[in-house]
This record gives structure tokens, sequence and C-alpha cells, in this order.
């Protein structure tokens, strides 16, 4: 597999194995892809609760008027002076 740098990428890669926290390129890119994938997969699974979450509260009560509460916020908002 081929894959294109910027310089500046290139170099941050150069900079990783010359500090010798490893040992080649292939080294840095690998775990970039692992941190990549993990970021990924904790992305992933945050946006899995969240959804449960807001069904939990959609499922939880009375529907709720949106105009409403964004009246009152904003009437919160005007009381503070923001």
């Amino acid at each position: 597999m081929n894959v294109s740098l910027t310089k500046e990428l290139e170099q941050l890669v150069s900079d990783k194995v010359k500090s010798g926290q490893y040992l080649s390129a292939s080294e840095v890119v690998c775990e970039a892809l692992r941190l990549l994938d993990e970021r990924d997969r904790v992305r992933d699974a945050r946006l899995q609760d969240l959804r449960k979450d807001i069904h939990r509260g959609l499922d939880s009560g009375d529907p709720v008027d949106g105009e409403v509460v964004f009246e009152r916020l904003r009437g919160k908002n005007r009381a503070r002076g923001t």
C-alpha cells in the first residue's frame, strides 16, 4: 500500500521515529490507525448512549412544547441580562 502524506505529517512521523518512541514509520502509522479506530469506537458508543438517553427521555412522560421551553429560557436569559 502506498500512502501520500503532507510535508507536515511526514515530518511528524519522522520526528516520532527520531524520538525513539517508535522504531519505524510503519509503527507510527499503525499506532495512529489504532488510535483513530479507538476514537471512532468511543464516539460511536457515546452516540449510542445518547440516543438511548433521548429515547428514554421521550418515553418518560408527557410531551413538552419546545417553543414553550425555549421561551422560558429566553426569559431567564433576558432577566440575567445575557
